[in-house]
């Protein structure tokens, strides 16, 4: 059975393609850039710093 496709449908199909697969390699590409932390450090980050506060701040708008 062939396959009877137009330019546009091609074009389209080739677009998607390279789209997979350039968002598969920007996906290595991060995990490659990202630095390493050893549990060790991550520990200490928790100890230090904690986990964010939940506490809603209040802010005012003033016009002069």
């Amino acid at each position: 059975m062939a396959l009877k496709l137009d330019e546009r449908k091609i074009k389209l199909l080739v677009k998607e393609s390279v789209r997979e697969a350039m968002d598969a390699q920007m996906i290595k590409l991060g995990a490659f850039l990202m630095p390493h932390i050893s549990v060790k450090e991550q520990k200490n980050i928790a100890r230090l710093y904690r986990l964010p506060s939940r506490k809603v701040e209040k802010s005012y708008k003033a016009e002069l």
